[in-house]
């Protein structure tokens, strides 16, 4: 593993390990968060960790038109019990992401640092979420990093069953009109695929993020 300083520098992604795991160190400064992000990189870690800095092989990924909706999930937007909104709580977004319960996770990854370092990217335009609400009540949502061609997406959380669903159905949506390449989704998880996510050689992905 590569140890970062203070200088704005990543190695190349094919020196990350078996694991995914490419460098630690260095600082979640808005520049280098961007630099990770268009490089194919992102941090994950626990609190009581340095920075570690990941990039994967394969990719989880999300191409737009392979999204998989459900009979029963239309039904539920059909009802329309939901308010969508975009960008409009960010902060409340990535605070409940941090405070959700995982399936066997000690934990969140979501630091507080993470939390303002984040926060200033919505600032800049680039940290992008989506919130769902319910009776006036933020009842789910996800944020992720907007590269306009590619969205990052980060964590997403549910308070009331199919929450988070209706959240990335909605941002596809907007994807899909403005012509983006995919979503990021970083790692392999079953519910992900159930959406009809899969992952893809990091070339492949990398080659993609070049785009533009």
């Amino acid at each position: 593993m590569y140890h970062l300083t203070k200088d704005l520098f990543f190695p190349a992604v094919s020196q990350a390990n078996r694991d995914g795991i490419l460098a630690f160190g260095g600082d979640l400064s808005t520049k280098r968060l961007l630099l990770a992000y268009k490089s194919g990189i992102f941090p994950w870690f626990d609190e009581k960790d340095p920075i570690i800095w990941w990039s994967p092989n394969p990719r989880m990924v999300l191409f737009l038109d392979e999204l998989i909706v459900s009979k029963s999930m239309r039904n539920i937007l059909n009802r329309n019990n939901f308010k969508i909104t975009f960008n409009q709580n960010f902060r409340d977004v990535i605070s409940n992401c941090q405070k959700v319960k995982r399936e066997g996770q000690n934990g969140t990854w979501i630091t507080n640092d993470m939390i303002e370092a984040y926060v200033k990217l919505h600032e800049m335009g680039v940290g992008t979420s989506v919130e769902i609400w319910q009776n006036d009540e933020l009842v789910g949502g996800l944020y992720g990093i907007d590269l306009g061609h590619v969205f990052c997406g980060e964590s997403m959380f549910s308070l009331v069953s199919n929450a988070s669903k209706v959240a990335f159905i909605a941002l596809v949506e907007i994807l899909r009109k403005k012509n983006y390449k995919l979503v990021d989704c970083q790692v392999y998880n079953p519910h992900l695929e159930s959406l009809g996510c899969r992952e893809i050689e990091r070339d492949a992905f990398i080659k993609i993020l070049k785009e533009e």
